[in-house]
């Protein structure tokens, strides 16, 4: 662990909280979901100016097969069989029949059906067994604040703050940027959960995205690291649970057969529960986790098969397989009801996608970075607070397996304690920025935060993480942070045909303050546990206090911030560790505006075909990896 001197830099309080932290932006509710009525729990709405909209699709993989020899049971416990995925996107308010103002509109749930069963994989997931059922009660009448299956936008959005214009910038149609087309193509977000995640978990960092003019697929895993999922087969012919036992890529039992679906939940690594941890004595179980890391990737490209048929207006051939309507397990009796898939076609882009993820699904970003052989159609990678145990190191002789895009890597504070972990980041930063393939690379961390600070779970529980992980950053303000870094990183590295869809964000220039090198720190400034809570949870002063009151905390720390004068700054939420200079920046930049149209031409074929798109070739245009 890097050494902490205790000088004191320019303007520090000397408190340990985040004495300057900015208000979060203004989420005004939209309905009585939307307030803190009990017994619900409420999300908050997103602030970018487009209204959004999520699908819910499961369908089965083009290619099903089993991953590592690790088994369960005396079965396969990895296995891809079909593919599950939420995809929040930018809506339209002009449709009058999916209007904002339109509270009856379908809202997907927060949870999952069935809840309490999900409830019961969070219990199994966390050690408490049943003793969940009572803490996910109010969540499970939680809904996305996201209309189901609404148009998506064709129009502009203006280019304001919806801090400065309120609601009705949501409401408003702007002009399109010179040279544009009439309707905007969107930019394509593939997002990757961690360890105990759903494709619902981070739901408020991918409605943000879409907010602002992104669609964000996330993708729900199926490889033991989520609490519970429900895998759906169809009732007969290709997909169905027969045809997978028969060619022997999967083993159900009668069960499984008569009703018509498996449960995957969360796998334990044998003789080794708390692989982890950072002070686990056996370490990781490396076999595990490199097994899971395969499957998670190719469920990505079947999840990206199925936006490239969307893309390709093929939309309701999706549809038809679609395995999450009325009659299968977990869900909704709405399906994809509603779609205009026509309007679907050629809507984003399928080109420069930027890979996203959380701990383990920010090291399943890495290695897909890493192989941009195979994932050619993959330009940048934002990881958020990765696990780094779960990444493989870079191939001995393979001079082709490193990361050569654009990075952005945010770290929580609780995490910046945890010395291995911290020194893997920084070397994913520096496999990032070498040469010859010099890339854009940012390292930062946001002070008072914990692990889950960018999931729902903080939004939904702070005061869970206020008082037993010391989480001090107020949850939205730290969600305002990620996203306002990560759309600033975007506005860098993407090429300008994609960036100018995103005009509203505040830019903050959070990418752009003075560096924090850790060991320059002061003490003073840190809230760092002791080695057995270390990537856990964080420690404070005065906890007395803070577990009596967190906002009476922050309220008598504040005051003592103005009475001493003290103005707000960046670097009181945000330490920067590493940035780029201007001039690579610049050559990044120049790489891909003039690779781009370029890369269009070869996005398909860098992508393996199946055997099924090579018999269409002909008719189907977009190439499905396998």
């Amino acid at each position: 662990m890097p050494s902490f001197p205790g000088g004191l830099q320019k303007n520090d309080t000397s408190t340990g909280e985040v004495p300057g932290a900015k208000a979060p932006k203004i989420r005004p509710p939209r309905g009585w979901r939307d307030t803190p009525f009990l017994p619900s729990r409420s999300l908050p709405t997103y602030t970018g100016p487009y209204p959004v909209a999520t699908m819910e699709i499961e369908v089965p993989a083009k290619n099903p097969r089993s991953f590592s020899h690790i088994k369960r049971e005396h079965r396969h416990a990895l296995r891809l069989e079909t593919v599950l995925m939420t995809i929040y996107y930018p809506s339209s308010h002009l449709d009058e029949k999916h209007a904002p103002e339109d509270k009856k509109h379908s809202r997907q749930l927060w949870l999952g059906r069935p809840r309490i069963s999900m409830a019961k994989g969070y219990g199994r997931f966390a050690g408490v067994g049943d003793l969940a059922i009572p803490l996910f009660l109010p969540a499970m009448f939680t809904k996305l604040p996201a209309y189901r299956n609404a148009p998506v936008a064709s129009y502009w959005a203006p280019s304001v703050d919806t801090k400065d214009e309120g609601t009705k910038a949501k409401t408003t149609q702007g002009s399109k940027p010179e040279g544009a087309s009439d309707e905007p193509r969107f930019p394509l977000i593939l997002f990757s959960h961690g360890l105990g995640g759903t494709r619902t978990m981070y739901s408020s960092v991918c409605g943000e995205f879409a907010s602002y003019g992104f669609v964000v697929c996330a993708v729900e895993h199926r490889d033991g690291s989520g609490p519970r999922t429900y895998v759906n087969h169809t009732k007969s012919g290709s997909g169905c649970m027969a045809e997978g036992d028969m060619d022997g890529q999967a083993d159900h039992n009668d069960e499984e057969r008569r009703r018509g679906y498996d449960v995957v939940d969360y796998i334990f690594p044998k003789d080794n529960p708390l692989d982890t941890a950072p002070n686990s004595e056996k370490g990781v179980d490396a076999v595990l986790r490199g097994g899971q890391v395969e499957l998670r990737m190719a469920e990505i490209e079947e999840a990206y098969a199925v936006m490239c048929e969307i893309h390709g207006g093929k939309g309701q051939n999706v549809a038809d397989r679609n395995l999450r309507i009325a009659g299968y397990k977990g869900s909704s009796s709405h399906g994809l009801e509603g779609v205009d898939w026509d309007k679907w076609e050629d809507r984003f882009h399928l080109k420069n996608v930027t890979a996203c993820g959380h701990s383990f699904g920010a090291a399943t970003v890495t290695e897909m970075l890493r192989h941009d052989d195979r994932f050619g159609y993959i330009s940048a990678g934002i990881l958020y607070d990765i696990w780094g145990a779960g990444t493989t190191p870079p191939e001995e002789g393979a001079p082709h397996h490193r990361i050569r895009s654009p990075i952005l890597a945010v770290n929580s504070e609780a995490f910046v304690y945890w010395p291995q972990n911290f020194e893997l980041v920084e070397s994913l930063i520096q496999e990032a920025q070498a040469e010859p393939d010099c890339s854009p690379a940012w390292l930062m961390t946001l002070r008072g935060t914990v692990h889950i600070s960018q999931s729902d779970f903080s939004l939904l529980y702070p005061n869970v993480c206020s008082v037993f992980l010391k989480m001090v950053a107020n949850p939205r303000r730290a969600l305002d942070l990620n996203i306002n870094a990560s759309l600033e990183f975007l506005s860098h590295v993407l090429p300008t045909e994609l960036a100018q869809v995103n005009r509203a964000y505040k830019n903050e220039n959070l990418l752009e303050t003075e560096l924090s090198p850790l060991d320059r720190i002061p003490s003073t400034m840190l809230h760092r546990p002791s080695d057995k809570w270390v990537a856990a949870r964080l420690k404070i002063k005065h906890e007395w206090l803070w577990r009596l009151s967190p906002s009476t905390f922050h309220k008598v720390n504040k005051r003592r911030a103005e009475k001493a004068g003290r103005q707000p700054e960046t670097g009181d939420e945000v330490w920067l560790h590493v940035k780029p200079t201007p001039e690579v920046i610049e050559r990044h930049m120049e790489k891909i505006e003039g690779r781009a149209s370029l890369k269009e031409d070869k996005v398909e074929s860098a992508m393996p075909m199946t055997a099924d798109a090579k018999e269409h070739e002909e008719a189907e245009p977009v190439v499905l990896p396998g």
